[in-house]
């Protein structure tokens, strides 16, 4: 079992940065693939950001290349998101997840296997 707990989410004007913070324990950090996703109202969660358990390999959609960054620390437990340049459309409940090491790479929300509660980010034009 692995306890996540999600914090750093906010108001921010667009063009603003923030850093989203994901303390795990329970099971050996190490032993998960971490990712971020995210939903927006009426919309389906998506795949944001993910990271190797060991930290060397991310990946990231899309829309947010060039303006996230994924990272861990694992000997503080934690992933992070730093997320720059923000967009309006990057409004949405952001959730860190944790899956076998093998799902890294997955962009499907259902082969992670633990969730945070979620943290808000809402982005103001």
């Amino acid at each position: 079992q692995v306890l996540l707990v999600e914090s750093g989410g906010g108001l921010v004007q667009a063009g603003g940065s923030l850093r989203l913070s994901c303390a795990a324990s329970g099971r050996a950090f190490n032993d998960y693939a971490m990712a971020w996703f995210r939903q927006a109202p009426g919309k389906e969660r998506e795949f944001v950001a993910g990271v190797s358990w060991s930290g060397l390999s991310t990946d990231y959609a899309d829309s947010v290349k060039g303006r996230f960054t994924i990272s861990r620390d694992n000997v503080k437990n934690t992933v992070y998101l730093q997320m720059n340049n923000l967009k309006p459309e990057d409004t949405a409940v952001y959730y860190c997840a944790a899956g076998t090491r093998q799902t890294y790479g997955s962009m499907w929300w259902p082969e992670y296997d633990y969730w945070g509660q979620g943290t808000q980010v809402t982005v103001s034009s």
